[in-house]
């Protein structure tokens, strides 16, 4: 069992996860958690709607992004699983035939729930900013907050920090702003607290 335990974690462990488990690496250390909750959920993909409507180059507004849902990026021996990525389009993935990548999104955000929150602030922003994405926003539907980081030489740097229904400019998508309380779930809307 000890052998186990020190054991660095590698793909296969992932692969080996029973259907439903969300399995990350980060620094050798195999990470899960079970699908999101509703509320988390709802956040994720109302902003990923918004985003994709406005800034999807087969969608009419500005163009220039391609997003994706939880993709899986492979950052050398680190396997990460954001909840929503996109990439300006001259660097995006090859969408036809990958099923992973290892090309750093641009930007991407990250839905924080109570259990997954110290692993998003802390182990997966620091592999962010090694790997060089530029903007990353956190949002947590619990509190109804968006906090928009932006990644100044090694360091990220807060700018922006958005509440309930606040008007939502932040980089990289400030070309087309939306109110922050379309990602809600209706107070006492979500009855499940998986």
């Amino acid at each position: 069992m000890a052998d186990t335990a020190l054991r660095r974690a590698t793909y296969q462990d992932i692969i080996d996860l029973p259907e439903g488990v969300v399995g990350e690496i980060i620094s050798g250390v195999l990470h899960t958690q079970p699908r999101p909750r509703f509320s988390h959920a709802k956040a994720s993909s109302k902003l990923g709607a918004k985003l994709d409507n406005e800034f999807d180059p087969d969608d009419g507004g500005p163009g220039g992004w391609i997003f994706l849902d939880e993709p899986e990026l492979h950052f050398g021996e680190d396997v990460l699983v954001p909840d929503i990525a996109g990439w300006r389009v001259e660097r995006a993935p090859d969408l036809a035939n990958d099923a992973w990548t290892s090309i750093a999104p641009d930007w991407l955000c990250e839905v924080l729930s109570p259990s997954t929150e110290q692993k998003d602030r802390v182990l997966k922003m620091q592999v962010y900013a090694r790997e060089g994405v530029a903007h990353v926003w956190l949002v947590d539907p619990d509190a109804r907050t968006l906090e928009a980081y932006e990644l100044r030489h090694t360091e990220w740097v807060r700018i922006a920090a958005l509440r309930e229904n606040d008007e939502v400019a932040a980089a990289p998508f400030d070309a087309a702003p939306f109110r922050l309380g379309a990602l809600w779930v209706p107070k006492g809307g979500d009855k499940d607290n998986g």
